[in-house]
């Protein structure tokens, strides 16, 4: 059977996994590291991936792969494909002022209804506006806005400046997906189509999707929007192995989790990585004008409502980190505290929130006592904390419409057992966790057999846990009196 790659260029890290087509069975496996840090030059990403694909034994006997990406992340580039400035990512909260103007301008509703989600600082939409405002000559240079995926997708096919690519700068030429396209803020999941009032609004300057007719130098080129089954291109002979492989769509990297995972209606997905997510299978738009949740566009024709917080897995590290222990340790910590950490609470707001949207927010403990202030509540409340955010998520996305039957625990957090066991205590719904996997390129693995066969391939999801159910309601009363939710 044939192969394909999926690879995921996260915020932390690129993972290339090779996979079988017919079965989903991993083959080989490869990875490189990302920097740190809230804005990063896209060409460590490029390196980054050329390493990866590297690690995992390159592409010669790959037939096809498919990218999926950070959401959100602003790339600019000039009318010689280079990169204008360093990359705003989706956890840059600078452009929270832009957000509140573009609402000013336009009404929350009003902006949900074209383009599916209420700007926060996370969307791109905040960050051209931002680059506008603050940034003039950087904004008078750009010819092109695109996200990671695609940029990542452009380079991988020959494409980029003269000096450093084989095809050279032909903006015409980016391409991206409808999941990634509506984490924009200005591209309608309900129409299927930019939103370029919206874009000229924000950004100053008129924009087009790639392809289409314009007068020169005039306006902004977006990436064209390609279906979720399409062949984008093919891999440039330089990186291909000497093999022809063919390029998927690729696909915002929830939507490529929802892929991996294979989720239905009736399953959502809570993913435990450097933000949290809260996502779930949804057949019709979903508009919140509260803008607690997102109505973006899946990667399969779809939408995917999606709730997100900015704060997840680190809130643990940071607090093992000051208790000074090990995971393992910090596990058996919590589990030796009471459900409720005996009053103690954690509102785990460290990086700013955007769920609530809270961008200039600090975290916080609450309810210590002499009694209760102990190193077993304190690692709990950490867990508790995490998941009670994740859970007014879980409310918001259900209040959407969308009837959550179970949920799909993922993500390295999600391995913690005392994870698993206080999850079953905060949450209502049943809890499963899947087995440890790279879901995010699983799931661009998943497009890219779909590229290749023309069928979207149905592989078996294996679990690791189903911890028993154990709702105690008092952990979510406790954490919402000074959470405010």
């Amino acid at each position: 059977m044939a192969l394909v790659a999926g690879i995921d260029s996260s915020t932390q890290s690129c993972k290339v996994v090779i996979l079988d087509s017919g079965t989903g069975a991993t083959i080989r496996t490869g990875r490189a590291p990302h920097p740190d840090g809230t804005e990063v030059s896209p060409t460590f990403w490029w390196t980054a991936l050329l390493e990866a694909m590297h690690d995992a034994g390159g592409l010669a006997d790959v037939s096809s792969l498919a990218i999926a990406g950070q959401q959100h992340g602003m790339v600019l580039l000039d009318a010689e494909g280079r990169v204008i400035r360093d990359a705003l990512l989706w956890n840059d909260t600078r452009s929270a002022v832009s957000a509140e103007a573009l609402i000013a301008e336009f009404g929350a509703a009003t902006l949900v209804e074209r383009a599916g989600s209420v700007p926060v600082a996370s969307l791109t939409i905040t960050k051209v506006r931002w680059v506008r405002d603050n940034e003039a000559a950087n904004a008078a240079h750009v010819a092109a806005v695109a996200l990671p995926h695609d940029w990542l997708s452009w380079r991988l096919r020959g494409y980029g400046p003269a000096d450093e690519s084989p095809l050279g700068p032909d903006l015409e030429q980016l391409a991206t997906d409808r999941s990634d396209a509506s984490g924009t803020g200005y591209w309608s999941p309900a129409r299927g189509a930019y939103d370029l009032e919206l874009f000229e609004a924000a950004f100053g300057r008129p924009g087009r999707e790639a392809g289409s007719p314009s007068q020169a130098g005039t306006h902004v080129v977006l990436p064209k929007v390609v279906a979720p089954s399409d062949v984008m291109g093919t891999v440039h002979a330089d990186h291909s192995g000497g093999n022809e492989i063919v390029i998927g769509a690729g696909a915002g990297d929830n939507a490529a989790g929802a892929l991996g995972l294979g989720i239905t209606a009736g399953d959502v997905v809570i993913s435990l990585g450097t933000s949290g997510t809260v996502f779930a299978a949804a057949t019709a738009v979903v508009n919140d004008p509260s803008g607690t949740v997102a109505g973006f566009a899946d990667a399969a024709g779809a939408y995917l409502p999606i709730a997100v917080t900015l704060n997840a897995a680190r809130i643990l590290s940071s607090v093992a980190d000051l208790l000074d222990v090990s995971f393992d340790d910090f596990a058996e910590l919590a589990l030796a505290a009471n459900p409720g950490s005996d009053g103690v609470v954690l509102v785990p707001y460290f990086e700013g929130e955007r769920t609530p949207n809270l961008p200039n927010a600090k975290a916080s403990f609450h309810g210590l006592s002499i009694a209760s202030t102990t190193r077993a509540n304190t690692a709990r409340a950490a867990i508790e904390g995490m998941l009670c955010g994740l859970a007014d998520g879980l409310d918001a996305v259900t209040a959407s419409g969308v009837n959550a039957q179970r949920l799909l625990l993922i993500g390295g957090a999600a391995q913690n057992p005392a994870v698993q066991a206080v999850a079953a205590q905060v949450f209502s719904v049943p809890v499963i966790v899947p087995a440890p996997g790279e879901y995010v390129a699983r799931g661009a693995a998943v497009q890219a057999a779909w590229t290749l066969n023309g069928v979207r391939p149905d592989w078996e999801l294996e679990l690791d846990a189903a911890p028993t159910a154990d709702h105690h309601p008092i952990i979510r009363e406790q954490y919402g009196s000074y959470s405010g939710s």
